[in-house]
């Protein structure tokens, strides 16, 4: 969209501001524009102030209440962390310092902090070496399927396909397609996991590789994993991690060591890092040694001194994927709980995370179906297939627990689950936290015998109550002020 500007008024060089009827205005689509002046009122700073912070107190907040969330878990973010992204020496700093002359000496500390947190990741994940610019889980997801095309295109490789089972992540076939790749899909067998005989059907020499959420989206990490590999490996394809549910096997299996050539991981989901509301974000990629050359610059390296620099000598890199060295605050988070965790603390946030996981499932068996009734690691599957026959179905308890203060589980995902509702308790949370959840979902089983009917009315402590997401989604209305 081109911009016409005028110079601001005298005293304020260099400010420019778009004139406000033309430019811009004229080439936004005449459904979406305003068709009145918009109604702000003038108030005074108290109420402002006042009308904010009530708008804040109907938001949902990790702070403030419980996300059993599965797949994008929101886990409690560590005050601590967020001292530290504040102290000047980090939040003053500009990214074009490595750039001038000297600016690098300026930069020392920030660039070790990435340096040092490449090694503990390769570390934690078994991989050669890792790259911080990715911003977000999906952002990494791209990233390393690029590296996967460019290992192909450098070997002459005539690859055509990507295959990815029912159980994954919905952005991994999504991702696969904007890499430029065909989607194979391959079916969950019976004990939730990928069908070796349905690959072996599909699996051919134009397989580029595999992308395998691990553990997958029903919370079973696959026994098989290793054997996939070799499948893939014969064809001289590449496995694929989704490294979104790190958090239930960190300390105890590397990806790397169990055939895994390329993964990301999400910092939300694992170390702890803020990712409300979309962003900010940090899903950094891995390797093996063999795709280190594809790696998007720069990489930070250490010379004989000690001293640390940007690496730009590369020749066969993807290129850039972010600006500058990404989201640096939210890596400087992710480094600073892993150095307080250790390695011990490491170990016991899984052990943590697939106890109440496990807990969850347990106590609720009796109220809902379990998909697959088998030990979960991070995240319990129920289906409401039982509900749903009374006529309470998976969105109506989600509803339901709105009312009782606690953020609904996924629902509806994976869709290889009728009626599926995702429950992920996190490591974070507490026996007192989980236990008044299983509670309000006993609850929500008793309501939906004794009156399914309720439950269409919910919620109604908050400010809207039951919109038709169906017609919101179709009807999207931008100009709220136009009616």
């Amino acid at each position: 969209m081109q911009l016409i500007f005028e110079k601001s008024v005298e005293g304020r060089r260099g400010f420019e501001v778009p004139r406000s009827d033309v430019g811009f205005k004229a080439q936004i689509p005449q459904p979406y524009r305003r068709r009145r002046d918009c109604p702000l009122p003038e108030v005074s700073e108290l109420d402002v102030v006042r009308h904010f912070t009530l708008l804040s107190q109907r938001n949902y907040s990790v702070d403030t209440q419980f996300y059993p969330l599965g797949s994008c878990t929101m886990k409690y973010n560590p005050k601590f962390t967020e001292v530290i992204a504040a102290m000047p020496g980090f939040a003053d700093l500009h990214p074009l310092l490595p750039q001038l002359e000297d600016g690098e000496k300026l930069v020392q500390g920030a660039l070790e902090v990435i340096f040092e947190l490449e090694q503990w990741l390769c570390e934690i994940t078994g991989m050669r070496r890792f790259t911080m610019q990715p911003l977000a889980g999906a952002h990494g997801e791209l990233t390393g399927v690029m590296i996967m095309a460019a290992y192909h295109k450098t070997k002459g490789n005539k690859k055509k396909y990507i295959i990815v089972p029912d159980s994954a992540h919905g952005t991994n076939p999504a991702t696969a397609a904007i890499a430029g790749y065909e989607i194979v899909a391959v079916r969950s067998d019976s004990r939730g996991v990928m069908d070796l005989n349905e690959l072996r059907e599909k699996l051919t020499d134009e397989a580029a590789g595999l992308m395998l959420t691990c553990p997958n989206t029903l919370g079973i990490f696959n026994a098989d994993v290793d054997t996939i590999a070799d499948m893939i490996h014969a064809v001289d394809g590449l496995m694929y991690c989704d490294g979104a549910n790190l958090n239930a096997i960190l300390g105890r299996c590397r990806p790397g060591d169990i055939g895994f050539d390329v993964m990301h991981l999400n910092t939300h989901k694992t170390f702890t890092t803020p990712h409300g509301g979309g962003g900010p974000g940090a899903g950094p990629v891995g390797v093996v040694e063999k795709l280190v050359p594809f790696l998007p610059i720069s990489l930070v390296d250490r010379r004989e001194d000690g001293t640390y620099y940007l690496n730009y000598d590369y020749p066969e890199s993807i290129g850039y994927l972010s600006s500058f060295y990404g989201n640096f605050a939210i890596l400087l988070r992710a480094y600073a709980y892993i150095l307080m965790a250790g390695q011990a603390g490491l170990k016991a946030i899984s052990a943590h995370a697939v106890l109440n996981a496990n807990y969850i499932k347990e106590r609720l068996k009796p109220y809902y179906k379990i998909a697959y009734d088998r030990p979960c690691m991070h995240e319990a599957v129920f289906s409401a297939s039982e509900q749903a026959r009374r006529g309470v179905h998976a969105t109506d308890i989600a509803k339901f627990l709105i009312d009782q203060n606690i953020h609904p589980p996924t629902v509806y995902f994976p869709l290889s689950v009728k009626e599926a509702i995702m429950i992920e308790p996190t490591e974070t949370e507490s026996k007192e936290t989980m236990d008044r959840f299983v509670e309000a979902m006993i609850q929500a089983d008793e309501l939906s015998r004794a009156d399914p009917e309720a439950f269409h009315d919910l919620p109604k402590t908050t400010v809207v109550s039951r919109p038709d997401e169906v017609k919101a989604a179709r009807d999207l209305n931008t100009n709220y002020f136009a009616r």
